[in-house]
């Protein structure tokens, strides 16, 4: 038998969209229409930075606008729908046209002045520089209390800033 991941927060987006076309195809006979669509994401957490890469397939790069704040990060532009013909006719296209908008709240602060974009088969990867304070961030574990007990016990955490960037264990 084969086990699956439950991921109750990816069905209810994808319920979302699929109710939000129907309504759109309901109210709006027209292909050319005034949507907002959110391009898909990847936050990744490295060392000393974080990288956010945004799929922007198809998308100009003189369309697009993203604005860094130390908290967020706001990306926006549009994909505008291709010229029809006389002689082409659409039947059927999922393709996401029109404006896109998309804010990222950041989990920790970074350095909005040092930010580097890098835009290549679609792809948007921004390289987010941690702040030093968020870099020097140590978590200590205090394992002599897992020694004396034979029960199951909990390890308590405390968030320490380390003021020359050296971490030891203790």
């Amino acid at each position: 038998m084969m086990m699956m991941r439950w991921q109750p927060f990816e069905r209810m987006e994808r319920l979302q969209r699929q109710i939000d076309r129907i309504f759109d195809d309901i109210t709006d006979t027209s292909i050319e229409r005034e949507t907002f669509w959110r391009p898909a994401i990847e936050l990744i957490d490295t060392p000393d930075n974080l990288l956010l890469n945004v799929q922007l397939p198809g998308v100009d790069r003189n369309n697009i606008d993203i604005q860094v704040m130390r908290d967020a990060v706001l990306i926006s532009g549009e994909y505008p729908y291709p010229q029809q013909s006389e002689t082409n006719n659409w039947l059927h296209s999922e393709f996401a046209y029109g404006k896109f908008r998309r804010s990222i709240a950041l989990p920790i602060p970074v350095e909005n002045e040092r930010v580097s974009a890098q835009f290549q088969n679609g792809i948007l990867t921004l390289t987010l520089p941690k702040t030093e304070q968020a870099r020097r961030r140590v978590v200590k574990l205090n394992l002599g209390e897992l020694a004396d007990s034979a029960s199951t016990a909990t390890l308590d955490a405390a968030s320490e800033r380390v003021p020359n960037g050296n971490a030891h264990a203790s």
